[in-house]
């Protein structure tokens, strides 16, 4: 069983930037596609970014140009750089492993107008 925690979050104003991170318990870190998603009250949880590596990743069109996933391998850590925050991106962020049942508690983000 890995486990993931996410740190980072807090209330902001709009425009302002937050970055939060994910340590994970795994040695097989580095050889995971790691996402993360987030789910605002009364939505569906939905996809931000994942990342393969640093050089491989994706990103949904809400967030392009406003947010970066990038991981350290030898902190077992990702990390989700988040700039330019609009009130819409309230949610709870959670760190996921793709392709596996991993998730992490999540982490409040709220974003004030």
């Amino acid at each position: 069983q890995v486990q993931l925690v996410e740190s980072g979050g807090g209330l902001v104003q709009a425009g302002d930037s937050l970055r939060l991170s994910c340590a994970a318990s795994t040695s097989l870190f580095s050889f995971y596609t790691m996402g993360w998603y987030r789910q605002a009250p009364g939505k569906q949880r939905e996809l931000v970014a994942t990342i393969i590596n640093n050089d491989r990743t994706n990103y949904a069109d809400s967030v392009k140009g406003r947010f970066t996933i990038s991981r350290d391998n030898a902190k077992n850590t990702v990390y989700l750089q988040m700039n330019s925050l609009k009130p819409e991106d309230t949610a709870v962020y959670y760190c996921h492993v793709e392709y596996k049942t991993y998730w992490g508690q999540g982490t409040q983000v709220t974003v004030s107008s």
